[in-house]
Parts: C-alpha cells; sequence; structure tokens
C-alpha cells in the first residue's frame, strides 16, 4: 500500500472537509478510496533533524464520503513515505521558500511538484522561457520603462511576481489619471520587480485554463469568467466557470510548455490561456476545476491524477 504525504495549504488544514473546489481534497478522497495511506502537513510543520527532513504530519481517514483528520500530528521522517505531493498556495514568500529547502534533505522519496523546480520557477517571471507563445511582456520595476511599455500598447496588466488568484493584478490604461499612483504601489516605489504584459481585448470574457498532466494536456478545459465589474477571474464560483474546447494550435502551444515543465520536475500544471496565448504558468497549486470538468464533460478526471501520482511513487516503476 502506498504512503503518500501531502503539504498543503495553512487554511485548507484549518478547514479541513471535503470541499468540491479544493483540487488537492479531490486527490486525496481518491486516493484514500483506493486504499492509499495519505497524511497532510503545512509548511510550517517542516523541519531538519539530523540531516533528514521531518514533517509534522496528520493521517486522513475516510468516512461516509468525507475526510477527516487525526487531531495529534506526529512528526515522520519524509523519506519513509512513498511520494510527497506539494501543494502550498501562494504567496510565494520567504516562509514558501524556506519550506522548499527541506526537501533538500530529502534524496529517495519522489516530490511533485519539485519544490526545487517551483523554487527556481516564477509563474509570471519565467513565462519568458516561452514568449513566442505569450503576449507581450517586460520585468521591471523602473518607472519610465513601464509608461513606455503602456504608452506603446495603450493598455497593458501588471502583476506581483509572487501571489494568486488575481492578488494584486491591474489594468495599466496609459488615459488613466490614476496610472502613475498605480504603477508606484505595484513596484514599491521603484523597488519591486513586476510582470508587464500587453492587455488582451478578450480579457473580460475570461481566459481558459489548459490542465497539463506530466507530458499530457487534459483534453478538458474550462473558461474562468470574471465578475461583470472586473476584468479578471477573482471568485470560483458556478457562475464564473464555463465550458470550453481546446484548439488544435492551443494544444500544440500547451504540449510544448508541458514537455519542458515536465523536464524540469513540474509535471502538475496549469496553463492560462487568452486569444492562443499563455498569460501565466502556474506551477505551485495549479487548481483542476475537477467538480466543473465532471460535470461537463462527463469525466473522472481526480481517478486520472490519483493514478498519475500512484505510478510515481518510489514503489512503482516511473513512467
Amino acid at each position: 500500500m502506498e504512503n503518500i504525504l501531502f503539504i498543503i495549504d495553512r487554511l485548507e488544514l484549518k478547514y479541513f472537509e471535503f470541499n468540491q473546489l479544493v483540487t488537492n481534497f479531490w486527490m486525496i478522497k481518491t486516493l484514500l478510496e483506493s486504499g492509499t495511506s495519505v497524511h497532510v502537513a503545512t509548511i510550517d510543520g517542516l523541519g531538519i533533524a539530523n540531516s533528514q527532513g521531518i514533517a509534522k504530519s496528520q493521517k486522513v481517514t475516510l468516512k461516509n464520503d468525507d475526510i477527516f483528520l487525526d487531531k495529534n500530528p506526529t512528526p515522520k521522517i519524509i523519506e519513509t513515505f512513498d511520494l510527497v505531493v506539494f501543494r502550498p498556495d501562494p504567496p510565494v514568500d520567504i516562509d514558501y521558500i524556506n519550506a522548499t529547502y527541506v526537501f533538500d534533505f530529502v534524496k529517495n522519496t519522489p516530490i511533485i511538484n519539485s519544490p526545487q523546480a517551483i523554487r527556481n520557477f516564477n509563474e509570471k517571471l519565467h513565462l519568458s522561457y516561452f514568449n513566442e507563445f505569450a503576449p507581450e511582456n517586460i520585468l521591471s520595476s523602473d518607472e519610465e520603462t513601464i509608461h513606455n511599455f503602456v504608452k506603446k500598447h495603450k493598455k497593458a496588466v501588471i502583476k506581483p511576481l509572487n501571489r494568486c488568484f488575481g492578488s494584486g493584478v491591474f489594468v495599466l490604461d496609459s488615459q488613466d489619471i490614476n496610472l502613475n499612483t498605480l504603477i508606484k504601489t505595484a513596484t514599491n516605489e521603484g523597488k519591486t520587480l513586476t510582470m508587464v504584459q500587453e492587455y488582451l481585448k478578450s480579457a473580460p470574457k475570461g481566459d481558459k485554463r489548459v490542465m497539463i498532466l506530466g507530458e499530457e494536456v487534459l483534453e478538458e478545459c474550462v473558461i474562468k469568467a470574471p465578475l461583470k465589474n472586473d476584468f479578471k477571474f477573482s471568485t470560483h464560483n458556478d457562475s464564473c466557470i464555463l465550458q470550453a474546447e481546446l484548439t488544435e494550435d492551443e494544444k500544440f502551444t500547451a504540449k510544448q510548455i508541458a514537455k519542458k515543465l515536465n523536464e524540469m520536475g513540474l509535471p502538475l500544471v496549469g496553463l492560462d490561456m487568452l486569444e492562443g496565448k499563455v498569460i501565466e504558468i502556474n506551477v505551485t497549486s495549479p487548481c483542476y476545476f475537477i467538480k466543473e470538468s465532471n460535470k461537463f464533460f462527463g469525466t473522472n478526471i481526480e481517478q486520472k491524477i490519483a493514478n498519475f501520482l500512484k505510478n510515481r511513487t518510489k514503489n512503482h516503476i516511473l513512467v
């Protein structure tokens, strides 16, 4: 029987019960149903003792179609697990970075996604690896450089590098009287690097979430639509998630990116695409929109992900 450790977000641990919107919980529940042993921990429960990675973990059980925690956390050597699934949410702050260092001391247990790879791959910044598939963009903290970029494109989107779910993301309009203030705020008075992208006109209609599993690009696809008073997806509810299809060009783009990311140790990835271009690459804790995709497509994504994980434990042949 496989024994898998999930590193989850503190908020998920606080409200630990099966939630159909939470990708981690779908994976955990499906693994438990298959007989897999599952423990969970958060980044503040990680440590190192005698040059070994340690996780203060809690066992998860399944009862009446729900998941429950053993209330007594127990420190365990991470090497005793067959697989670690590393999926804490951003912000990727110093606590997050320090947590990834713990796994430098885990040598024989596979980890998905690789904490070292996550540490070395910024979800906004490293879009520049794939500029042929992305809208025009710059990385800068310089106010004049950003002003000139906005002037060229009339509109742009400015993004902080370490947050998620649209936090701190603004539209910059060359005609906006608040343009200077927005740039100063986003760059922390010119001291903090930001990603600035060409604004794509289809943004108010929502972007596509393209889900990657290893080198496979899943056929299931959704649009993440913003509310009427916003230009970006910021509320996860049924009215904001729409069924979508991938074009052949989008599949080709996603396949090229998936191959490189998988080689880097990042097999669980969600691409955000708009007008056929990739606007963000989610590698920390990408949502697979399992509830919605299962409803739209009559599929069973959680089982596919669970099988993928089990095939990558140290007790199985890696495929």
